[in-house]
């Protein structure tokens, strides 16, 4: 799976739907159809010291990838943050805790735009008036 890098990217998929486990918080945000799914992890200074963080960070990257296909979609992009309970937890609760996150945020993400469609986003919205 392809990695975010850059931070607008990251602020950008936070702005999307998100899934709250006791070790970490999934957030995705479905771009477009026809891309490969990406992925970007980050755990904040308040979770401990550099090699706490290290840590949980490479936990993660390796509960993200061992996920099946399956379970992800293409065209989108999640982020993980990590929660400093992502240390204690037995790697297969956090394993089992990433799969049903994954399937959570998919239902909560709007159906993704077609490479080439050209509806624009709002086509079907209406706006109240006053």
């Amino acid at each position: 799976m392809d990695r975010l890098t850059k931070r607008a990217e990251f602020l950008a998929v936070a702005r999307g739907a998100r899934s709250a486990r006791r070790g970490f918080v999934l957030q995705a945000l479905g771009q477009d159809a026809g891309t490969a799914p990406r992925c970007g992890f980050t755990v904040t200074k308040k979770v401990g010291n550099a090699v706490v963080r290290n840590r949980i960070r490479r936990r993660l990257r390796e509960a993200m990838r061992l996920t099946p296909p399956a379970l992800t979609r293409t065209g989108v992009h999640y982020v993980l943050v990590g929660r400093p309970d992502a240390l204690v937890l037995p790697f297969e609760a956090l394993m089992t805790d990433l799969a049903t996150a994954l399937r959570q945020v998919h239902g909560r993400l709007a159906p993704l735009p077609q490479s080439g469609d050209l509806a624009a986003p709002d086509a079907g919205r209406t706006i109240p008036h006053r």
